[in-house]
């Protein structure tokens, strides 16, 4: 130690001073709270959290619910989000409408929330939302199998195998949006259920899985074994409505078309499992919502949302190798490159 540096330090201990360190910037810690950890769309939205909040240094915890539509473990989550001094929370909520209170009282403690893929209900009970359009993400499933089907579309036998009873928002926009492109009038687009066009065979619930979607299949099909045409809220319901389908003969008799666009759902469509897909990019809604709790942490910025909507858009795309005109797709080796970048 140099004769002046020592002197100081002898000097501060005379005076009871401590002698220390700079201080160092605090720490930024942010949660992201998923659906499930099981789904391959919400794996990815953790992969790509991770990798941005490793790049940025910010500390990142993760929870998800046991299956979908468990809202009391996101509950807990956000508590525990909250007591741990975390700086902000990414959410896919189960029940957005449920899920409010919680994330009200992690805004009053000074948190930014934002909402990932499903919006709350209302929209503005979180700070922001980074999400695919999923009205129109089910406008561009349901405006293909109509040009699919051409002119046997008006007669069709159309199931729904939606998201969970207390009908999400993202379940209510990619349910409604398959009816608008299909040319079904949706009637109340803020409610599943309410429709009277006699093409619609029935709605039942899959829990966004595979085994969900084989078992509301199996409900559909006894309310009309001539069903012709299945929307799918995801791609593992979807996967799940084929294998019902098949054990019975009947696979090859119903266009099944989903929403997702995850690397396993890209190759059901090369497969022939699924005939179109909704491509979104869970991974680049988690990255920048790391990037935007960063930003807030640092100087109190709060993101903004595209230019003529109330959310942030972060890209929907058209999957399939059988284009149809006037919906604007892209095929399967592009979608297979894409797959929730």
């Amino acid at each position: 130690m140099k004769k002046s540096v020592l002197s100081a330090a002898l000097a501060a201990l005379a005076l009871g001073v401590a002698f220390s360190a700079p201080a160092k910037a605090a720490d930024v810690s942010a949660c992201l709270i998923t659906k499930t950890d099981t789904n391959p769309f919400f794996v990815k939205m953790k992969e790509g959290a991770t990798a941005k909040a490793k790049e940025l240094g910010v500390t990142l915890k993760s929870y998800a619910g046991k299956i979908d539509g468990d809202s009391e473990s996101q509950v807990a989550a956000i508590e525990s989000c909250i007591a741990d001094g975390a700086k902000g929370i990414l959410i896919a909520a189960s029940d957005t409408k449920g899920i409010v209170p919680a994330v009200k009282k992690a805004r009053d403690a000074g948190l930014l929330v934002i909402a990932l893929d499903t919006p709350l209900e209302p929209a503005d009970s979180a700070d922001a939302t980074f999400a695919t359009d999923n009205l129109l993400a089910g406008k561009l499933i349901g405006q293909w199998a109509k040009e699919t089907m051409g002119d046997k579309a008006k007669d069709a036998k159309v199931g729904f195998l939606d998201l969970t009873p207390s009908q999400p928002s993202v379940d209510v926009l990619r349910d409604q949006g398959f009816m608008m492109g299909f040319g079904i009038d949706p009637k109340d687009p803020n409610k599943i259920g309410d429709e009277d066009d006699a093409r619609i065979v029935g709605h039942d619930v899959t829990n966004g899985n595979e085994e969900g979607g084989r078992k509301a299949m199996e409900n559909l099909l006894q309310k009309d074994p001539g069903i012709n045409v299945i929307h799918t809220i995801n791609e593992p319901a979807a996967v799940g409505a084929y294998q019902a389908l098949k054990a019975v003969g009947m696979e090859k008799n119903v266009l099944i078309v989903s929403v997702d666009g995850g690397c396993p759902g890209v190759k059901s469509v090369a497969d022939g499992v699924i005939g179109a897909t909704s491509q979104q990019y869970p991974l680049m809604m988690a990255a920048l919502g790391v990037e935007a709790i960063k930003k807030f942490a640092d100087g109190g910025e709060k993101p903004k949302p595209t230019e003529g909507k109330s959310f942030f858009d972060t890209g929907v795309s058209l999957v399939t190798d059988k284009p149809v005109s006037g919906v604007k797709s892209i095929d399967v080796k592009e979608g297979t490159a894409k797959c929730w970048g």
